[in-house]
């Protein structure tokens, strides 16, 4: 499986989208911490972090004996670029050309 396609896959899954908005909130957090906020047991919350570990969507630091996962933005940046840019840019150049011929219009 590719990159992009693990990414996909990663975000996916609701829990996995709510401990990404967990990290983006408050980033640098433990597990212990990230199972408090969801309703499931700590087995569950390693599977999410894993599979989004693998998709590079979170980074793992060590502080001692503490393992802290850390928000990884760049993967979500390039889908973005690659899928969400290139087809708002279409849009946003029709909105300009309608602004532009209303202020047109307005002149006359």
């Amino acid at each position: 499986m590719n990159e992009i396609d693990q990414v996909f896959k990663a975000l996916a899954d609701s829990s996995r989208r709510k401990l990404l908005d967990e990290l983006f909130m408050n980033n640098g957090q433990s597990l212990s911490e990230l199972c408090q906020l969801l309703e499931m047991s700590r087995q569950a919350v390693t599977k999410h972090l894993v599979i989004l570990e693998e998709a590079n969507l979170v980074v793992v630091e060590w502080h001692g004996r503490n393992k802290l996962h850390y928000l990884n933005p760049v993967p979500i940046n390039e889908i973005s670029k690659r899928w969400i840019h290139k087809y708002e840019q279409k849009r946003l150049e029709a909105l300009s050309e309608l602004k532009n011929e209303l202020e047109e219009c307005n002149k006359e």
